[in-house]
């Protein structure tokens, strides 16, 4: 199972059909840092065919390090609603044949959305933790995945 979480800060309550992910209609470019294999990129959110859909396109550059070579990732999602389901879901694909199906869970607020992968036997783990004295700078302390091996 995988889980994508996104968070906004100081947006606005949106108000469209699309009111969980309004925060993150837009045009994106990646900023900040990270350890080895530190890429750069960034990504479009934006509604398709006739606001019916919204399409995400991702793609992150990754320079050569480690006596690996230099690898661009590219991925695609679609957000859709199924009739009769108020539910958001989502299908991703990416160039490395990956295929996820996701649902969405979207915080009361609107300022916060989780990709949550359908699968009975995975779990995402995500562990936030804000320093003393700073309640609203939470950053992720354990980023991890389990798969159930017996029930």
């Amino acid at each position: 199972m995988f889980a994508l979480g996104l968070l906004a800060w100081g947006q606005d309550a949106p108000k469209s059909r699309w009111a969980p992910l309004e925060f993150l209609i837009g045009e994106w470019e990646g900023e900040g840092g990270g350890g080895p294999g530190q890429g750069s990129g960034g990504f479009s959110f934006l509604p398709d065919q006739g606001g019916t859909v919204l399409v995400r396109k991702n793609r992150a550059d990754y320079a050569a390090s480690n006596g690996r070579p230099a690898r661009s990732h590219t991925d695609l999602m679609f957000v859709y609603k199924d009739e009769g389901d108020p539910k958001l879901h989502a299908i991703y694909f990416d160039a490395e044949d990956h295929v996820i199906h996701y649902y969405v869970e979207a915080s009361a607020d609107g300022n916060r959305v989780q990709f949550v992968s359908k699968g009975p036997d995975r779990v995402a783990i995500q562990f936030e933790i804000a320093p003393p004295g700073h309640p609203g700078e939470f950053k992720t302390y354990i980023d991890a995945a389990a798969r159930r091996v017996k029930n």
